[in-house]
């Protein structure tokens, strides 16, 4: 894989891209691994897929390879530890139970190797959080406080109508869908059950989901392009994982369609990764929104935070008869409302 980075930032950033890119890659594809075809050209694609994860996987986890990962060697291994580690959650079944016991054991001690480190306190509570969920699927110790912790503050930090803040304050950026709704959604579906209190976390944290969604659904312009607003804007389309993730949940809102939000992360697709620039000559992925634009690449990015853009391709995980995929293509809300159809007003919620 080439290398880019902010100026600067080559040595911290050449130890953590490569778990980065793996990492960020995986939690977006993961409900394909976990649930796409398994018949026809799709299935033969997806079964080599799922040969070379697991490949990558017993190379990366293990110490004494060249293609080791890395784990704790920067604070940013955290990131991208938990993003692994969502991917496990998201295919408990192709990237959990079917690695073999080694293999588990050497990935346990790789999520264990970002506890020593210190977070943000920010949404980086539920990269800690979205770790030890993964050891529990893993059937290994894990830490209820890390998780307790997490997830009592981010109930803290709501702010009202599905946005939560990052850390103590609102931020009007994408990381309520690019980390916080997603890593709550996940970690409740995994352990909500172990706590009383978590377990009645559920109830909002879907709700406050399903309606971020509506909104999100609602930034996408009718040309496929939304406000620019915040930082980590090259991560491009993987700003719609939480739309993305809702509509895999079959989550969305009554008054949204599953076809329109296809055809608006679509559109979406296309925008951001059909310019000019965006991949190199080999196909790897230059930082950028709609093109190679490097000035748009804050100081932890690099060429593997990029791939987090794949995050947009979660409902591949519904199969192709889900309306999803089958229902023709309807226009997404600015669309409709923009070329001049009637359309319901749009209301705050209290949740």
């Amino acid at each position: 894989m080439p290398f880019e980075s902010y100026p600067g930032m080559e040595p911290s950033r050449r130890r953590t891209t490569y778990l980065e890119a793996f990492g960020r890659l995986l939690m977006g594809i993961a409900p394909w691994l976990e649930n796409g075809a398994t018949t026809g050209k799709e299935g033969e694609l997806r079964a080599e897929c799922l040969q070379m994860t697991r490949q990558a996987i017993l190379a990366g986890v293990d110490p004494r390879s060249p293609d080791y990962l890395q784990f704790g060697s920067d604070h940013q291994t955290i990131v991208d530890t938990a993003f692994l580690s969502l991917a496990m959650l998201r295919a408990p079944r192709e990237l959990n139970a079917k690695l073999d016991a080694t293999v588990r054991a050497q990935l346990a001690d790789g999520l264990r190797a970002t506890r020593p480190l210190l977070g943000n306190f920010s949404n980086w509570l539920l990269f800690a959080a979205g770790i030890e969920a993964a050891l529990f699927a893993l059937g290994q110790p894990w830490d209820r406080v890390r998780v307790d912790y997490a997830l009592r503050e981010h109930m803290s930090w709501y702010l009202g109508d599905g946005v939560y803040g990052d850390g103590p304050h609102f931020h009007f950026d994408y990381y309520n869908s690019f980390v916080i709704q997603p890593f709550l959604l996940a970690i409740l579906d995994t352990l909500g059950n172990e706590e009383a209190a978590w377990k009645a976390m559920i109830p909002a944290v879907r709700a406050r989901a399903t309606r971020y969604a509506h909104l999100q659904e609602r930034l996408i312009a009718p040309d496929g392009t939304y406000p620019i607003n915040g930082r980590s804007i090259a991560y491009r389309c993987g700003a719609f994982q939480l739309l993305a993730d809702v509509a895999l949940r079959h989550a969305l809102s009554e008054d949204i369609a599953p076809e329109q939000v296809r055809c608006a992360l679509s559109a979406v697709i296309h925008r951001t990764l059909d310019p000019a620039g965006t991949f190199d000559k080999d196909g790897w992925l230059r930082i950028g929104l709609a093109g190679h634009q490097p000035s748009l690449g804050e100081e932890y990015i690099s060429t593997g935070s990029l791939y987090l853009c794949a995050a947009v391709f979660l409902p591949l995980g519904l199969p192709a008869e889900d309306r999803f995929w089958s229902a023709p293509d309807a226009p997404w809300s600015s669309r409709k409302i923009w070329r001049g159809d009637d359309a319901a007003a749009d209301h705050a919620t209290d949740e």
